[in-house]
């Protein structure tokens, strides 16, 4: 099993930043690809980025790219997430996701079997 704690969330205006933490727990972290996602109120949850286990190749929705940077450090075996210039639409709850396979298809929420219990992260215009 794997333990996934999200931190960092919070209020911040249009513009700002903000960093996300994901710490984990059971098992090696340097063995698990890692992502994000969010889901907004009345919408589905949606894919943000992506981190394989060795943290060089990562992968973002459109939407984040060049505003969003994902990031691991597995000496202290927890993901990051630095948002820049955040926009109103960003606003949602974030989740961190880990799985041990390294699927190709780590777009899809349905790949993950290991999910924290989300952070919220509201911009406001």
């Amino acid at each position: 099993q794997v333990q996934l704690v999200e931190s960092g969330g919070g209020l911040v205006q249009t513009g700002g930043s903000l960093r996300l933490s994901c710490a984990t727990s059971g098992r090696t972290f340097s063995t698990l690809a890692m992502a994000w996602f969010r889901q907004a109120p009345g919408k589905e949850r949606e894919f943000v980025a992506h981190s394989h286990w060795n943290g060089v190749s990562t992968n973002y929705a459109n939407s984040v790219k060049g505003r969003f940077t994902i990031s691991r450090d597995n000496a202290k075996s927890t993901l990051y997430l630095q948002m820049n210039n955040l926009r109103p639409e960003d606003t949602a709850r974030y989740y961190c996701a880990a799985e041990p396979q390294g699927v190709a298809a780590f777009r899809s929420e349905s790949e993950y079997p290991y999910w924290g219990q989300g952070t919220q992260v509201t911009v406001s215009s």
